[in-house]
C-alpha cells in the first residue's frame, strides 16, 4: 500500500488532518500502522479518542514504534484507551 486507503470525503477537518498525518509520519512502519488504523477507525472516533490520537501524533516515530511493539514501556500519559486499541489493532494486523 502506498498511502491513504480511505477517502477523506465526508470527514470533518479534524479527522481529515488526522487521516493525512497518520499516513505521512516519516517512518514507513509507523505510517502503515497508524494509517491503516485511521482508515478503519477515524470516522467513529469520539472527541476524547481524537484528542488522544492527536497527542500520539506528537510522539517521535521511534518511541511510538517501540511502544507499539512492546520494546519499551508506554508512559502513563500516553497509555490510554485509544493507544490500547491501536496496539491491539497492530497485533491483529501482524507485522507492518
Amino acid at each position: 500500500m502506498s498511502g491513504i486507503g480511505r477517502s477523506s470525503e465526508g470527514l470533518d477537518v479534524r479527522r481529515r488532518k488526522l487521516l493525512f498525518r497518520a499516513w505521512h509520519r516519516g517512518l514507513r512502519e509507523v505510517d502503515l500502522i497508524l494509517g491503516r488504523f485511521a482508515d478503519e477507525n477515524v470516522e467513529q472516533l469520539t472527541e476524547a479518542d481524537l484528542s488522544e490520537f492527536e497527542n500520539l501524533m506528537n510522539v517521535p516515530d521511534g518511541e511510538l514504534l517501540a511502544w507499539l511493539t512492546g520494546e519499551a514501556e508506554v508512559p502513563a500519559p500516553h497509555d490510554g484507551p485509544l493507544f490500547r486499541r491501536l496496539r491491539a489493532f497492530k497485533t491483529s494486523q501482524g507485522s507492518a
